[in-house]
């Protein structure tokens, strides 16, 4: 694994884990009919991170994570247009998880480098 794939890989993780905590700060109000509350300045910056390491990824990745990193990409959009206040909690809940999914299986088809061997005297 080369030094950019590393580094798109571990902005990959950030992401996910962004989104993640987005999801579950709203997973209080899923019964709430009100509109979402999610701050589009903040899901844009996301937005933006994401489709810059899709677009990079093209070239360093396979093609299965090529393939989960642009449908994160597109559900990322399609969020972003419905938002905000068209979508109640619980669609902007299941919105998220559905940017949520190609994403932990784009981060889990990457190769992750083996340890380092060490000798038997090292610790």
């Amino acid at each position: 694994m080369t030094s950019e794939q590393r580094q798109l890989r571990q902005t990959l993780i950030f992401l996910r884990t962004s989104f993640e905590a987005v999801q579950h700060s709203i997973a209080g109000r899923l019964d709430d009919p009100l509109p979402c509350w999610l701050d589009t300045g903040m899901l844009s910056m996301l937005s933006r991170e994401l489709h810059r390491v899709a677009a990079q990824g093209r070239t360093l990745f396979t093609v299965p994570v090529q393939q989960q990193l642009y449908i994160a990409d597109q559900q990322c959009d399609l969020l972003l247009r419905q938002c905000p206040g068209v979508m109640s909690s619980a669609i902007c809940h299941r919105q998220l998880g559905a940017i949520l999914l190609p994403l932990s299986a784009a981060i889990a088809n990457i190769a992750v480098p083996a340890p380092k061997r060490r000798w038997f005297w090292q610790r």
